[in-house]
């Protein structure tokens, strides 16, 4: 498990001082402020995000070290991470997303279908999106308790029963 946790995103500028667009992936969005300072990948860089107010979408930021327009669209798409230490501690059924992209998934059966590349939500169910094993195709599966029963993230692995029809004919027979 990484030590830095994606928490939001800068997803341009707004308007011509340096202030910055923010989308946060916390459940609570207006909560990125508290785990400032972020960092970016790889630990390269921190910044003290402060908000300044809401916006469709996301929010209105400014960081000390950004002053322009130009300055702040060069910080277009870089992801924001908080330090795990810093983030609230989750119950035994929930995930942050860093923690299941890379796992290996398994059917109920034990064999081996693929990995998950990444998580998406688009306002509904989680959703994994798995490279399937020895292939370069992708599928989706829901992220419920149905779809997928087990998540052990000591043993980096998922058991995965994923509904008729999301696997290839091949998997699913």
């Amino acid at each position: 498990m990484s030590d830095l946790i994606p928490v939001g995103a800068i997803t341009g500028s707004y308007g011509v001082r340096g202030e910055l667009r923010i989308k946060s992936y916390c459940a609570v969005p207006e909560e990125i402020e508290n785990y400032s300072p972020l960092w970016t990948e790889a630990r390269a860089k921190q910044y003290a995000l402060a908000i300044l107010r809401p916006i469709k979408g996301g929010f209105v930021a400014r960081i000390p070290e950004v002053a322009t327009k130009e300055e702040a669209d060069a910080l277009r798409g870089t992801t924001l991470f908080a330090q795990r230490k810093q983030l609230p501690s989750l119950p035994d059924d929930e995930f942050y997303y860093a923690d299941l992209i890379g796992l290996e998934v398994y059917d109920t059966g034990g064999v081996l279908l693929g990995k998950v590349k990444t998580v998406h939500n688009h306002g509904a169910d989680d959703l994994l999106e798995m490279q399937l094993a020895g292939t370069s195709d992708f599928v989706f599966i829901p992220f419920t308790k149905a779809a997928v029963p087990t998540v052990d993230i000591g043993k980096g692995r998922i058991v995965a029963d994923p509904p008729l029809g999301t696997m290839p004919e091949s998997a699913d027979s």
